[in-house]
């Protein structure tokens, strides 16, 4: 192995071992210390990076998109097909699978009138397929992996035409456990992924000249070893519509105060384990809110390494994320992961995605999608919610 990779994979072995004495401190220094520091991080982004954004809900788009999003495509298309070449070929990104569990998206009465457009316009009960899952973009034990959960939500039985023509009648919403995402733009995103081809990820955030010490910095105040995919809040970190000329952010957070207990030294799939013996036991409820932006300057579009202030717009709940008790980790429910694609153009037009990496998405996975179902040989499925499992 060469230099590089080992002293990156050098520095991951101390993340690793963080995670591991992590359960016994990290709640009290989250309590005193996690919201001041990301308020300082916030501080020296806004001053570093200039925001030209003057109008609610603007978006203003580089001559470049195009290009960087096809080259994004590109590395991360390789990537895939170097790691999984012979075996089953995972997600290059959000690339473990805790697993797909049955839900209900129960659309509240009462939401502001502001919220009440597209799917959010009266209460309404959908079913759905939630899928847990780890950063990646490879499957380590879980202790040693970054400590940024991911959630993905595909609601069924959503009217109205969508934005992609893969799937009729669903909806998906997106997010991770930070309020911020991993690059800022899909230039700073198209330099991660040659780092990570390379095998040296961490050397993206600090390159000599071109650091991205303050990205990493508000992702490390949020990766942690984690108790259960279904006790922390996701974010959804870039913006979306929501009916004409207002651009909102989702997040997803537990209702319940419950904290499982992590062994110390947690099996490879500790996740996995805790998501299956909580939803073995109880139903769970998470609740989905919505942020509302109300100021160009300080909640921008198109940098999706600033966070949108809640001072300034608190996150109001306009719907509940509810599963029933059940069992998920069958073999044939894990797999039926591989044939699903969770992606932000899976959606009407009243809820288009925003930003300059939500653009990019719109190719980076539907054509990462095709390349993996393709590995694996199976076909592109939309679910209707009526599908069953061996339990």
């Amino acid at each position: 192995m060469a230099l590089g990779p080992r002293i990156n994979d050098a520095i991951l072995g101390l993340v690793t071992l963080e995670h591991r004495v992590d359960p016994y401190f990290r709640d009290g220094f989250n309590a005193l210390f996690q919201r001041p520091l990301a308020n300082m991080v916030q501080f020296f982004l806004r001053l570093l990076h200039k925001n030209p954004e003057t109008r609610l809900c603007q978006e203003i788009a580089e001559a470049e998109e195009q290009e960087l999003a096809s080259a994004i495509t590109d590395q991360m298309k390789a990537f895939t097909t170097r790691e999984y070449q012979g075996r089953v070929a995972e997600r290059a990104g959000n690339t473990k699978t805790y697993g797909v569990v049955r839900a209900e998206f129960r659309v509240l009465s009462g939401i502001p009138d502001d919220f009440k457009k597209g799917i959010f316009a009266g209460p309404e009960t959908f079913p759905a397929w939630v899928r847990f899952s780890g950063p990646g973009p490879l499957s380590p034990p879980d202790v040693a992996d970054a400590g940024i959960l991911s959630i993905g939500v595909k609601v069924i039985g959503v009217l109205g035409s969508k934005l992609l023509d893969d799937e009729k009648w669903t909806q998906d919403f997106l997010g991770i456990s930070c309020p911020t995402f991993t690059t800022p733009n899909t230039k700073e995103n198209l330099k991660l992924q040659r780092a990570i081809y390379a095998g040296t990820p961490v050397f993206y955030f600090f390159k000599p000249f071109d650091s991205h010490l303050l990205d990493a910095t508000m992702q490390g105040l949020y990766a942690r070893m984690n108790r259960s995919p279904l006790e922390v809040q996701y974010w959804s970190c870039v913006p979306y519509l929501c009916g004409e000329g207002m651009a909102v952010k989702y997040s997803v957070r537990p209702t319940s105060k419950y904290k499982t207990r992590i062994p110390w030294n947690p099996p490879d799939d500790w996740l996995r384990q805790s998501l299956a013996m909580r939803l073995r036991s109880e139903d769970v409820e998470l609740d989905f809110l919505i942020q509302k932006q109300t100021d160009p300057r300080r909640m921008p579009i198109e940098d999706a390494s600033i966070e949108w202030p809640e001072r300034l717009s608190p996150f109001v709940p306009v719907a509940k994320i509810h599963f029933p008790r059940q069992r998920f980790d069958s073999p044939e429910q894990l797999a039926f992961a591989n044939v699903l694609s969770y992606n932000p153009w899976h959606t009407t037009a009243t809820h288009r995605p925003l930003g300059n990496q939500n653009r990019a998405r719109k190719l980076i996975y539907t054509k990462l999608s095709a390349l993996r179902q393709a590995m694996n040989h199976v076909q592109h499925f939309e679910p209707d919610g009526s599908e069953r499992f061996p339990q």
